[in-house]
């Protein structure tokens, strides 16, 4: 037995559903809209408000976190010079005792100093003999030497510490003049 296909409910087109007139239920859910207006006002804002505390302790917080942070390196990088002051003073009791012995001292420390800012990032540069480069020399003299080749570092009057794009200081420079 062969069961007949039902056939679909006539829907009528879409224009006669847009024009077709409101029903009684909707009108009488409209008439509750401005209640349901303001309640969703009063969420949205209370939503705002939560945003806006949320937001200003994340500030507070990242303000206190930035501080210890920084509290720490100043700690760090401290601790890091305290063996250089160290032999600085027994460089000084040896002297008393020895006067000779003050230079060994010296030189030894300040190769502690440039070993400790080397590990903080900031190597000592102090080459000469090469090409003059604004961004890690300071020019303080320029002298007329006719066996360089203009705009080279002669001489090093001061070193840099840092290397390209972290630079704690320029090397201060004696540079070649151009030849006329």
């Amino acid at each position: 037995m062969a069961t007949e296909p039902e056939e679909p409910e006539a829907v009528p087109p879409p224009d006669e559903a847009d024009t077709a007139p409101p029903r009684e239920t909707e009108t009488a859910d409209q008439a509750g809209q401005p209640d349901d207006i303001q309640k969703d006002l009063a969420e949205a804002q209370d939503a705002w408000r939560r945003a806006l505390a949320d937001l200003d302790n994340l500030r507070k917080r990242h303000a206190r976190e930035l501080e210890g942070v920084r509290e720490a390196e100043r700690a760090r990088t401290a601790a890091e010079w305290l063996p250089v002051l160290d032999h600085l003073e027994l460089a000084l009791a040896h002297a008393r005792a020895n006067p000779a012995s003050v230079l060994q001292g010296v030189e030894a420390v300040r190769d502690q100093a440039v070993d400790v800012l080397a590990r903080l990032g900031y190597p000592r540069q102090d080459e000469s003999g090469v090409p003059f480069d604004p961004s890690r020399h300071e020019v303080v003299r320029v002298v007329d030497d006719p066996d360089t080749e203009p705009g080279t570092v002669v001489e090093v009057l001061r070193p840099g510490y840092g290397d390209d794009g972290r630079q704690l200081r320029p090397m201060a420079v004696s540079v070649s003049q151009r030849r006329e």
